[in-house]
């Protein structure tokens, strides 16, 4: 589970730089590279960053539950 967060998170952070990009300088880095007869390569990258981005979404219930329990546990300590 471990090494699908971090190919999610990367995936994500790869498509934030190239949104940083496009918003800042307006160059996309991947329809650069993927042009011509090679933009379904592009579309293919496009879907996985969405993908991976909900994915990410469930990151937050992870965060959630390990505040919870560290509460926990540190209220039955004290």
């Amino acid at each position: 589970m471990k090494a699908l967060n971090w190919i999610g998170l990367t995936i994500v952070i790869l498509g934030a730089l190239n949104w940083g990009l496009i918003g800042f300088f307006g160059f996309d880095v991947i329809t650069t590279i993927f042009h011509g007869s090679y933009f379904w390569i592009a579309r293919v990258i496009f879907a996985l960053v969405g993908v991976a981005g909900l994915y990410a979404l469930t990151f937050y219930g992870n965060f959630f539950e390990t505040d919870e329990l560290n509460y926990a546990r540190y209220s039955r300590r004290h």
